[in-house]
């Protein structure tokens, strides 16, 4: 039996992985603080195989749980760009010491490979689209640099003690779950949100960035595709669809909303993004399948 550990299991991405391991006949680990802010419930899938562990991977010790574990989806994080400008100690506290706490807990433990979930914003403003995950990092936030640091960790562990990991930098993930509460939510999930409330859709600026949206099955299944590969050891890879649209084009797809207003820009966020997924598709034999105007009002 195939054993494996997720932190921040009761979240948005985290939740659903654990769906598909339960899918796949794992055994299942998840430690969650029960802590994000930006969640508005917390997820459980209540099976005999798993086991639920409510503790802070960044202060607690929990690395009895990680015995006889194969493989670890690390996803706990602070995960919201403009709360963290406002309070980078705890980002930091979370995303950089609680990813080298993981990793030395896998290492420990004889983990046969680490999945940490990272993000596509540390690409920043100088690099030309589509982002290859070559390129300099550009970290205009707390946020990206910290997971930008827990990229590091997984770099160094395996540089210095051979402990697996595979990167994923996500791109703009929706779907089912989505974190709807307050005004820093995903951009689809707020915008939803207010259109249920019979409220007008805020548009930060001027409604022209673009983004690459990526549907949460597509990203699960980039996951599973990551402890399946021969191909590396290590590497990092986007989870994007090579596709981007205007913020003014989601807000445009969205059913029954009453339209728009515009509000003021934001610090530190980019103007455009857009996966270059060619590694991805090749090493982890990963395609996206989902297309947004498909997907966006089918959950």
């Amino acid at each position: 039996m195939t054993t494996s550990l997720v932190t921040g299991g009761c979240g948005f991405i985290g939740s659903h992985i654990v769906d598909k391991l339960d899918f796949l006949g794992h055994d299942i680990i998840v430690i969650d603080d029960l802590s994000a802010p930006e969640n508005s419930e917390f997820y459980y899938n209540r099976k005999e195989n798993i086991q639920y562990v409510h503790k802070d991977i960044s202060k607690d010790d929990c690395s009895d749980y990680f015995s006889n574990v194969d493989f670890v989806f690390h996803l706990a994080a602070r995960s919201r760009i403009q709360p963290t400008i406002g309070n980078p100690e705890d980002c930091f506290r979370v995303n950089v010491i609680g990813t080298q706490r993981v990793m030395e807990w896998s290492k420990i433990n004889s983990v046969r490979r680490v999945v940490y979930s990272g993000t596509s914003s540390l690409y920043g403003q100088q690099n030309q689209i589509p982002f290859t995950p070559n390129m300099p990092t550009y970290c205009l936030n707390p946020y990206s640099m910290s997971k930008w640091m827990g990229e590091q960790v997984c770099k160094l562990y395996f540089q210095l003690y051979q402990l697996e990991s595979i990167v994923l930098r996500y791109f703009n993930v929706y779907g089912p779950r989505e974190p709807l509460k307050g005004q820093y939510a995903p951009v689809i999930g707020l915008f939803k949100r207010q259109a249920k409330e019979g409220k007008r859709m805020t548009i930060v600026g001027d409604g022209l960035q673009r983004r690459d949206f990526t549907y949460i099955n597509d990203v699960v299944d980039a996951n599973i595709c990551a402890i399946k590969t021969k191909a590396t050891k290590h590497n990092i890879y986007n989870v994007g669809t090579g596709i981007n649209y205007a913020i003014i084009e989601i807000a445009d797809m969205i059913k029954d909303s009453l339209g728009v207003v515009h509000i003021p820009e934001r610090l530190a966020e980019v103007r455009e993004t857009l996966a270059d997924i060619k590694a991805t598709v090749k090493d982890l034999e990963w395609q996206p399948r989902h297309l947004i105007k498909d997907k966006i009002n089918s959950y």
